[in-house]
């Protein structure tokens, strides 16, 4: 039984199918293809005249050379309708009948699905070239995308982070209710948007503003999870600054009422002290009062420490040679007994120049700064090697000063209250807790300023900034 089919076998598939010459000319066309066209733009004209101009001789040299080796091929093609255009994917059948050879074209509509790879294709560009840190999660929370700047920003590797949950760089600073109203708001479809403190591989906190939202399909079934990020944690630091000089300030005016009201009634007691001393026949009296002038010079210095710091200085700027006032303050912690089995390296630039600040307050802040880190050292037990660096360098308009010891270090808990006033970590007695809140003062009355880094057991380093063009 001989069975024949016409070409409108394929007027009931959704495909576009084209049945052309070897000049190219459509001798049928299916009704997808007149969905998308006038009747008199299909058969009878020449099929290259539809591709898209700037595909057309690709296209046309690929479909001689299907006519000329008879083979059938796989090509990408853009046809020009009476709308607009269309991406197709079209198999070709090549077709002999007597002499004559045929092309049938099933070409399939990729439009939409080429629309959506270009979509795709334009986030993955924005999203590797960010400067905002952003990870794609499924729905259990764990890593399927990551950008170029999130791993910059937590310190981890691509391959450190993917298949794992953010919770490796947690800081542990937020609640449990906290990430529960967070999960609790993205799992029911809504945005969620807080400020988040995490911590990169190397410990260091990393501060940001993150947005989470849910991914859904067009089902709206929910896929997985978006976050973006943004770095906050150089405002989070302005902020901590801010904060602390506001304090300090405060402090500073407390200060100068307290050591108006103590220094009078301290006097008196002085002056009392050194009368009965001058009288006084009883060796218990006169040791006893021997430990209450003790007491009272300790306290008459503490209140000088805080004059100085609380009241505008009367000294005169002038240009200062900070190379040789960090030799004089060396040699001045140097001859000290306990100085004796510790080594002071130097490197300091010879570029250097001379600062407008009051060399002696300046040189005061260096001899502070030696003397705590010469206590460190003699308060670490067992250390087979005790040295002090200091590294002076010119960085961008600023001159660094760098202070490192080989000491006892500072507890991370301890390291941001080294700058207030009676905060110290050595013994009862061995400190008032002044020396370095008076040096912050002093940088910063010079526009410069101080931080420390210190790790516990291994030793502190304070880093001093002071500009080079104080205008």
């Amino acid at each position: 039984m001989k069975i024949e089919f016409g070409f409108e076998l394929f007027n009931n598939f959704k495909d576009l199918y084209f049945l052309i010459d070897e000049n190219g000319d459509i001798l049928r066309a299916n009704k997808t293809v007149k969905d998308f066209y006038a009747p008199d733009e299909i058969e009878g004209k020449n099929f290259y005249k539809l591709v898209e101009i700037t595909h057309r001789e690709k296209v046309k040299l690929q479909l001689l050379e299907c006519f000329r080796s008879e083979e059938n091929i796989e090509l990408f093609l853009v046809l020009n309708t009476k709308d607009s255009t269309i991406d197709l994917v079209a198999n070709t059948s090549v077709i002999k009948q007597n002499e004559n050879c045929y092309l049938l074209l099933q070409a399939k509509d990729i439009t939409e699905q080429r629309k959506k790879e270009l979509e795709l294709l334009q986030f993955y560009y924005v999203a590797e070239n960010t400067i905002n840190p952003l990870q794609i999660t499924d729905i259990s929370g764990n890593m399927i995308y990551v950008n170029p700047a999130f791993i910059k920003a937590s310190g981890y590797s691509k391959d450190e982070l993917l298949g794992k949950n953010p919770k490796i760089f947690g800081s542990k600073k937020h609640s449990k209710s906290f990430w529960k109203e967070m999960w609790e708001t993205i799992l029911s479809g809504k945005t969620w948007y807080g400020e988040v403190e995490n911590k990169r591989k190397d410990g260091e906190p990393f501060y940001t503003q993150l947005l989470v939202s849910p991914i859904v399909n067009s089902n709206n079934q929910l896929q997985g999870f978006f976050g973006i990020h943004r770095d906050i944690s150089d405002k989070k630091l302005l902020e901590k600054q801010l904060i602390h000089t506001q304090k300090m300030e405060s402090i500073g005016t407390l200060a100068a009422g307290v050591a108006h009201e103590v220094g009078n009634p301290l006097a008196s007691i002085s002056a009392i002290v050194q009368v009965i001393q001058r009288y006084s026949k009883d060796p218990f009296i006169i040791e006893r009062l021997g430990l209450v002038k003790n007491q009272v010079t300790r306290i008459s210095k503490i209140i000088r420490d805080l004059v100085d710091f609380s009241r505008p200085s009367n000294y005169k700027l002038q240009l200062t040679d900070i190379n040789e006032n960090i030799r004089e303050a060396i040699e001045i912690v140097r001859i000290g007994a306990k100085a004796k089995q510790i080594e002071f390296q130097q490197d300091l630039s010879s570029n250097i120049p001379l600062l407008p600040l009051i060399a002696d307050q300046i040189q005061q802040i260096f001899v502070n700064i030696l003397l705590n880190a010469v206590d460190a050292i003699n308060e670490k037990q067992n250390s087979s090697r005790n040295f002090i660096t200091v590294k002076s360098e010119i960085l961008d308009n600023f001159v660094m000063l760098t202070f490192s010891d080989s000491g006892t270090g500072i507890k991370e808990e301890n390291i941001g209250k080294v700058f207030e006033p009676f905060f110290t970590t050595k013994r009862e007695g061995k400190g008032t807790g002044l020396g370095l809140w008076v040096s912050y003062g002093i940088i910063k009355s010079f526009k410069g300023d101080i931080e420390v880094k210190s790790l516990l057991g291994k030793g502190t380093t304070f880093i001093i900034k002071l500009p080079i063009n104080r205008s």
